[in-house]
C-alpha cells in the first residue's frame, strides 16, 4: 500500500468518528515530512461553528504543533474534495499538497466547480491528487445520508430516494 492510500484510510477513520458522532463523515489527516501531525474530523454540529469543517481543524492543529502557520512542506489528506472556504485555508496556509477522495459536485472548489489550488491570480498554488479511496469515500457519505432520510421518514426511505 502506497503513502496516499495509507495516509487516505486514516482520514477515512476519522469520517467514521465523525459519522458516529452525527457529524457528516468527513475527516482530514496533515502530513509533514513522513509524520503524522494532525488528525480531524467534522464538528459543526457539536461545535455549533460554520467553520469547523475536518480540513480548517487538521490544518489548525498542525500549525499549532509545528508552531508556524506555513505548511508548505505538508500535505493534507481530505475524504471528500474541499469546499472554497478549505482550500482558501489551504491556500492561506500555503500547503504543499492536498490529497482527497470523492469530488463534491456541490462544493468542489479544487477542480469541480472552482479551481483554488491553481489559480494563477493567487500568489499561491498548490498540487492536488484526487480519487484515492473514492469509493469509499462516497460510500460512507451515501451510507450516512442514506440513513439520515430514513430517520427523517420514520423508518422508510421518501419517495424517490435511494
Amino acid at each position: 500500500m502506497d503513502a496516499d492510500t495509507t495516509y487516505m484510510r486514516m482520514a477515512l477513520e476519522e469520517a467514521r468518528l465523525a459519522a458516529e458522532k452525527g457529524e457528516v463523515p468527513i475527516g482530514a489527516v496533515v502530513v509533514c515530512d513522513g509524520a503524522v501531525v494532525s488528525r480531524a474530523h467534522n464538528l459543526r454540529e457539536i461545535d455549533h461553528d460554520p467553520t469547523a469543517h475536518a480540513e480548517l481543524l487538521a490544518i489548525r492543529e498542525a500549525s499549532q504543533r509545528l508552531g508556524r502557520w506555513r505548511l508548505s512542506d505538508c500535505t493534507v489528506y481530505v475524504t471528500l474534495e474541499p469546499c472554497p472556504m478549505c482550500a482558501g485555508v489551504m491556500h492561506q496556509a500555503r500547503v504543499e499538497r492536498l490529497v482527497y477522495g470523492a469530488p463534491d459536485p456541490k462544493a468542489g472548489a479544487v477542480g469541480t466547480l472552482y479551481d483554488l489550488s491553481n489559480d494563477e491570480r493567487l500568489n499561491h498554488r498548490f498540487a492536488v491528487t484526487s480519487g484515492i479511496l473514492a469509493e469509499e469515500s462516497s460510500a460512507i457519505l451515501r451510507q450516512f445520508f442514506g440513513e439520515l432520510r430514513t430517520k427523517k421518514g420514520n423508518g422508510r426511505p421518501p419517495v424517490g430516494t435511494v
